[in-house]
């Protein structure tokens, strides 16, 4: 991801609360459904990571981004920003097209 679009995001990021949280054992396949929804329907979201240890979180979000298919934009502490492009948005949903920065997910796409 180039490094203007990833400040783009997290300046939308910023803005965001968690919608989707991982519990301690991981991500169980609701959790899974949830994040996949989560994303489709925003493109961009934050999840909080309940797990004690610095690397497990970070595990945690390696695999939550890759069972999602998603970009890891951001993580700060118990929080980590997904991205995944929707190719047919749903613009009231969309936090790109709600920040008017729908050029991001075209950027993102390439």
């Amino acid at each position: 991801m180039h490094p203007k679009t990833r400040k783009q995001l997290k300046q939308i990021a910023h803005h965001l609360d968690p919608v989707v949280s991982v519990g301690e054992q991981g991500a169980s396949p609701n959790v899974l459904a949830e994040a996949q929804r989560a994303l489709d329907d925003h493109e961009l979201i934050k999840v909080r990571l309940h797990a004690p240890d610095r690397a497990l979180r970070t595990a945690m979000g390696d695999e939550l981004a890759a069972r999602c298919d998603a970009t890891i934009v951001q993580r700060i502490g118990k929080i980590v920003v997904l991205f995944r492009a929707n190719p047919q948005p749903k613009r009231a949903l969309s936090n790109l097209s709600r920040y008017g920065l729908d050029r991001v997910r075209d950027s993102a796409a390439v």
